[in-house]
């Protein structure tokens, strides 16, 4: 390879996995947990619209890639180059329309005609579903689920019909919570989060990402009313709820 950029960050990943007694140690299992973290924190940059940290957790990223190909090239496995080379052919097998003559008319049927190509391309998915880690979190995995059945035609006529969806689920959640059947009521509340994620997705609306918003707004909202109790003198334990009403409805002004 060259003398690039690239080059110097996998020479400096060997040196350190050389002579670095933490990095010497790492292994695959070890490393996981850390990818998690900052995979998280450029998702943080992302949604805050952050460019210089979106940049800074993009190299972390990076890095965790290099380390990972550097740690099977020690083992045998694979290489930096095997890891390229194999994303390169996916992404020429996954885009016909680009790189050869097959025709499409918007990005819908780009992602149609995506998930019927990985269920052909060898060593793909052998089942529409089963490219869905089972590891993602529970709102992020409904959310791929439903695109992945969308993608092979399961889907709403119209997407309006889909409130009718989350009616019926909402009445059969209300049934059973008069019932008063455990069982029952978390598995109605799980289909009636499905069905809102279902709306969201047919509104073109990321379902984790607008929670994420709302986590943020409340957060802004609730440590508003800290800090005015607090200036008060006072304690939210000892305050009523319309007196914590007052203050909560003068943090959305702010």
């Amino acid at each position: 390879m060259g003398n690039t950029s690239f080059d110097r960050l996998l020479a400096i990943m060997a040196e350190l996995r050389e002579k670095c007694p933490w990095d010497r140690e790492q292994t695959f299992a070890s490393l996981r947990p850390q990818t998690i973290e900052e995979t998280y924190e450029l998702s943080e940059a992302v949604l805050a619209n952050d460019y210089d940290a979106i940049c800074k957790e993009l190299g972390d990223v990076l890095l965790h890639v290099v380390f990972y190909a550097r740690m099977g090239e020690e083992s045998g496995h694979f290489t930096i180059e095997d890891v390229i080379t194999k994303l390169c052919g996916k992404l020429i097998f996954r885009h016909p329309h680009v790189f050869s003559e097959t025709a499409v008319k918007d990005a819908a049927e780009v992602i149609q005609n995506w998930e019927q190509l990985k269920l052909k391309e060898k060593g793909g998915n052998k089942t529409v579903l089963s490219g869905v880690p089972a590891s993602l979190p529970s709102l992020v995995k409904a959310c791929r689920i439903q695109d992945k059945a969308r993608a092979v035609g399961f889907d709403w006529d119209v997407r309006e019909q889909v409130w009718d969806k989350v009616a019926e689920e909402m009445d059969e959640l209300k049934a059973a919570l008069a019932a008063g059947a455990p069982d029952s009521i978390e598995d109605e509340f799980g289909d009636l989060l499905f069905s809102i994620v279902n709306a969201a997705r047919l509104y073109h609306v990321n379902p984790d990402t607008a929670l994420e918003r709302t986590n943020r707004k409340f957060i802004h909202r609730f440590n508003y009313l800290e800090q005015q109790t607090i200036r008060q003198g006072r304690s939210l334990k000892d305050m009523s709820l319309d007196e914590m009403n007052e203050i909560w409805e003068k943090a959305k002004k702010h």
